[in-house]
Parts: C-alpha cells; structure tokens; sequence
C-alpha cells in the first residue's frame, strides 16, 4: 500500500560529509523551527526542472529571480485568481519549491482585477511583446558589455586625458552591482508576460474539459501548436549549415573530421571551404549562446554553451549531413503537425453548440498568440541572458585567479553573491592601496570546505516531493510547467509503492516500445541510438538535435507546456513527463514502454 504522504523536510538528515551544509545558502531559503509549525504541513516538490543537481552557493541568484518575479506578477501586479506565488526551500543542496493558494473569499475581487489588468496585455499582446524583446536584448547587451578583466597595474593614460575620475576597481565593484540588478530586473520581465500566458491557455483548456468532457489533454494542447518560433531556430541554423555544406561541396570534409578546430582548418584552404567556415562563424553570435544544462536551461552555471562546447553543434551538423545523403527528410514536420492541429479543431468546434463557438473562437486565438512567447522567452531569457551573465561571471572568477585572489577561476561559485560582493571589496580595497589583502587568506578554508559538502550532497538521491500532498493545485506556473497536480502526485506515491511503472504527465501522444538512453548532460547526446528513448531531468532547446533520432521521451519533471512535451508534440513524438524519478529509476539498455496517451511508463525486461 503507498504512504499517504512523503517525508518531513525535518527528518531528512544530511547524507555523511554534509554536515553544515547550510552555511553555504542565504538564511531566508532554509527550513527553520521559527516556521516549522507552518512548513511542515505544506507540500513541497523538488525542483528538479532549474537545479536537477546540487546547487552552487553563488547560483542561488537563479532561483531568487524567479523566486520574487513570479510572486510579484502573480500576487501583487496581476492578480491571478487563485494562486499567489510559489514558496522556496533548499534541503541538501536542493530546491524545494510549494504553491501558495490564493484564500478563497479574495477570489471573485482577484478576478475582476485580473480581467482588467490581464485584459490589457491580452488586448495589447503584440505591441507589448515587441517592446519585450527590444528591453531585454537591451540588457543582455548590457551584460556582456561589462569588463571583469584583472586589474591593471597602473591605469591607462587615457584615465587622465579623459577625466574619468575614477579607477577600474570601482568600476568591478560598481559592475558586480549591476550585473545583479540586471538580472533581477530582467526575471522580472521574464514572469511579465509568462504568468498570465499561462493562465491564458489554462482558461481555454478548461473550457475544453467543460465543453467536451473525457478531452484528453493532448488534444487541447494539439489545437495550439504547430506555430512558428524562434526557439527552433538554433536547430533550423544547424539543417541549414549541413543543406550549406552540400551545396559548396564541403560535406566530405566535415564528415572525415571528428572534431570542429580541425574541420574548420582544413576548410580555410579553399574558396568554397571558406564561404561555409564564414556562415559558421557568423552563426555562432547569437546562435549558438544556447546553454547546454540537462533540464531547464540557464538555471546552472557550470555546463556552458554551444559556443563554449563546439562539438555540440559540429556533430549535429554531421549527423545532418548524413541524413541528407540518405534521403531523409530533417526538417520539422511542420505541415502535418498544422494540418492535424486543424483537423483536431475543426472537429471539435463542430461539436460546440453555436452559443459556445464565439467563446471557443476568441480562446483558442488567444492561447495560439500567448503560446509564441510561452516558448520564445526561453531563448531570451534563459539562454541569451543567462548565457551573458555566467559568462561574465566566469571572466571574474578568471580574474580573481590570476590575481592571486582564488585558487581556482571555479571557486567564486562555492561564494553566495554577497560573499563575492565582500571579496571584490577586499581585493579592490588591496589594489587600491598596494596593500595585501586578506581574501584569499579568509575566503580559501572555507571554500575547500564547501567543495567537500558539495561533494558529499552529490550522493543524496532527494525524495521528489515532501510533506503532505495538496489537497488541489491551482497556481497555473505549478500545472503547466511543472505538471505538478494532485494526479500526478498520487502517481509518484503509488510507483513507490507498485514498482515496475512509473506515472507522470501525458505530455505528447503515442506509444512506443524501445530500449531506453539515460542521459543527464549535452555531453551524452552523442551517445543516443536511433529509436533509443530519451530518459532525461527535462529537456532543453539545447538538445533540439536529438528529437529527430529518439523514438520518446521520458523526463522526471514537466507539465503540458514544458519544453519537452511541445517540442515532442512538434517533432510528433511520444512523451510521458513530470514522472518524478524516471531518471533514478531506469538505466540504459532497459526496454519501456511509453504511453504518451495515458501518461504510463511501463518497464519491460
């Protein structure tokens, strides 16, 4: 029989080598016995979709963004009926994260401000989402625009001549500031719009399961998709340099080099070799600032971009260029994925009694037209700006370095952002007055520590949910993204409970059988198989290369509008997502079962 309930974040201990662990988080984003009386009857769910793996210290600023931004919009700004924000707890290095509803008698009064305030983006949606990308593109030219160089040993004469008036060491500390806000400022934009695209199409599957009941939620999500976005368009970028390397001729040469420096230097000896390195290398800035983390992108700062990791892109070219040359066809099936999505309406608007088809109508274009940026923020927000702002991290991290101020460039992410902040003072502090500094001195037994709780918090396999279930899941970020509902939080008891399947959200539909690939970084995607089935944390559009060669997909978290159920949906292939532990539980080589339909996992042998 399954537990009715999973375990008290108070009785979780740290696994063996972890003790202290907490000193590495900021205070407000740890369970307390101040709150315990209140904490402890809540549901929280791991948010394996961010952080699938133990958080940094200094990576914590990922999930305080969000953690304001969304509650902001939601609670005070929008007025979302029923749901405020979503609390936030880190238990062994790991984020927790437990909706908080709305009480019930502020409801109706939150509705009628949501209509009006909601109803103005909805009116104005276009014209808002373009002054969107023009203000973020705005900052994430901002960032990268920011310079962490070592300090010089004596400024520049221009310093002088120009009546600057002040040093390059304020200018780190005043930068350091400003990277921050920015990135505050621009997860603020980020839940601008999202929150309320969400409650959009929520509004319009609901009518669905009202209007048609036993609708299945593929069927609803169908009747949106199919439209263009620039979030493929980093994979579009890669069909098209292997259509390029075909029509100079230079495929051969591609496919006989494993890897991109060499490939590129072979090709630099003739004319049309050169025309397609060109293409490459104009494609790279912004195409390829793609983050290449295993879930969610962005939410990590360690596994870098495509442009950092060359060979993500490079063997996704070749593995295009091969099937071009055995007649494949490597486009997107767009057409069909449009034509059934209008085969789907058509026949369910025929269903509807004419005093529903306006309502329907006005819905479903709404959902169709929020649905673009629902996808589309992720390449803004998530790999263009996050890409910039660890980058410029790193390039301070580097710094420090070669300044004697760390060990090593990857030890200012075991510093939570104030604790940087105090370090960039001292060292600026130093180098101002030709005086030592005592950072290193301070920062380096600290730091050694935290590398070893690090480690130690790598070998806890986290339970995917704590406390009591929810009575009723109503926060429309929690259902959509997440596919966190009170169904598929039974299922995650009753697989404990009942090995041999595992449960989640019927994400795309299908049924496949086939052996399963467990990946968890950009760096096994090689490794897929034709017709292996995916079994990841999540997907990210990082990993768009992969969809044409898998048969499905099985991830531990996601909703309906995650990623890696509409990207299957447009790739037409099964997805089974939000299932909790598929990643713990399956291993590579086993043979599953994957009902998209349903939202079943079935092992096999």
């Amino acid at each position: 029989m399954a537990d009715s309930s999973f375990p008290s974040p108070f009785d979780v201990q740290p696994p063996p080598g972890a003790e202290g662990w907490e000193s590495m988080y900021n205070w407000y984003h740890l369970f307390g016995e101040d709150r315990r009386e209140a904490d402890e009857t809540k549901f929280w769910f791991q948010d394996a979709l961010h952080h699938p793996y133990v958080m940094h210290p200094y990576d914590e600023i990922q999930c305080e963004c969000w953690w304001q931004a969304l509650g902001a919009m939601n609670t005070r700004i929008f007025a979302v009926p029923p749901a405020l924000g979503l609390e936030q707890r880190i238990l062994n290095g790991r984020l927790y994260v437990s909706p908080v509803a709305a009480p019930e008698a502020d409801i109706p009064a939150r509705a009628e401000e949501f209509a009006e305030r909601a109803g103005h983006y909805y009116e104005n949606w276009e014209a808002i989402y373009g002054e969107w990308k023009e203000k973020v593109l705005d900052r994430v030219n901002l960032v990268r625009s920011l310079n962490f160089q070592p300090l010089p040993e004596r400024e520049p004469i221009e310093t002088v001549t120009g009546h600057i008036g002040h040093s390059a060491g304020f200018r780190w500390e005043r930068d350091f500031a400003l990277m921050i806000s920015t990135m505050y400022e621009t997860y603020q934009w980020h839940f601008e719009l999202l929150n309320i695209g969400y409650a959009a199409y929520l509004t319009f599957f609901q009518f669905c399961q009202q209007a048609f009941p036993g609708i299945g939620d593929q069927s609803v999500s169908r009747m949106v998709g199919g439209l263009h976005v620039e979030l493929y368009r980093p994979d579009d970028e890669l069909k098209r340099l292997a259509k390029n390397a075909e029509q100079l001729g230079v495929g051969d040469i591609i496919l006989a080099h494993a890897d991109a420096t060499t490939a590129v230097e072979k090709l630099a000896t003739s004319e049309d070799g050169r025309k397609w390195v060109e293409d490459w290398e104009a494609t790279r800035d912004p195409w390829f600032q793609i983050n290449s983390d295993p879930g969610h992108p962005g939410g990590d700062h360690r596994f870098g971009t495509w442009d950092d990791h060359l060979g993500i892109p490079y063997a996704a070219v070749q593995d295009y260029v091969r099937r071009l040359r055995n007649g494949e066809v490597i486009d997107r099936p767009t057409e069909q994925v449009l034509a059934e999505r209008d085969r789907i309406t058509g026949e369910y608007r025929d269903l509807l009694n004419p005093d529903d088809v306006s309502a329907f109508d006005s819905l479903l274009a709404l959902a169709r037209k929020v649905f673009v940026y629902i996808e589309e923020h992720v390449l803004y927000i998530e790999h263009w700006m996050w890409a910039a702002f660890w980058g410029k991290s790193k390039e301070l991290g580097r710094a420090l370095h070669k300044m004697d101020v760390l060990a090593d460039p990857e030890d200012l992410f075991f510093l939570r952002r104030s604790e940087v902040g105090e370090l960039i003072f001292d060292t600026v502090a130093a180098w101002s007055t030709g005086a030592p500094g005592r950072g290193r001195a301070y920062w380096a037994p600290i730091i050694a520590r935290r590398r070893e709780i690090f480690t130690a918090l790598e070998a806890w396999e986290p339970p995917p949910a704590l406390g009591p279930p929810p009575q009723a899941v109503t926060e429309p970020l929690t259902v959509m993204l997440w596919g966190i509902t009170t169904d598929s939080v039974a299922g995650w008891l009753e697989d404990a409970a009942e090995p041999g399947t595992l449960r989640g959200v019927a994400g795309s539909p299908g049924v496949v059988e086939g052996p399963v690939r467990v990946v968890q970084s950009a760096d096994q995607l090689g490794e897929i198989q034709q017709g292996e089935i995916l079994v990841c944390p999540a997907t990210s559009p990082a990993w768009a290369p992969v969809f044409s060669r898998i048969a499905a997909t099985v991830s531990d978290v996601g909703g309906i509008m995650s990623h890696t159920a509409i990207v299957c949906r447009e790739y037409g292939l099964p997805a089974v997502v939000g299932t909790g532990r598929a990643v713990s539980t399956l291993r590579t080589g086993q043979r599953v079962r994957v009902d998209g339909n349903t939202g079943v996992v079935t092992i096999l042998a």
